[in-house]
């Protein structure tokens, strides 16, 4: 039984780690989706009516008013 202790925390922390390092890696991967829809929008001919709302809304907020709600 005092060999089972070392291994089982041993397995318990690369598979913790294991874990973390997938999550992490599929998370940036919709991150990084997200932000290459955002990128092809942009260069889009005729914007989604999503980007041009939420350009308005940004550029209401640089001018400091607050976005109008439609």
């Amino acid at each position: 039984m005092v060999s089972f202790g070392p291994a089982a925390l041993i397995g318990l922390c690369i598979g913790f780690l294991w874990g973390i390092g997938c999550s992490l890696a599929i998370l940036y991967s919709i991150y990084l989706g997200g932000y290459r829809k955002g990128v092809e929008d942009s260069m889009a001919e005729r914007k989604p009516e999503r980007y041009r709302k939420a350009l308005e809304k940004i550029q209401q907020r640089m001018r400091g008013q607050a976005p109008s709600e439609k």
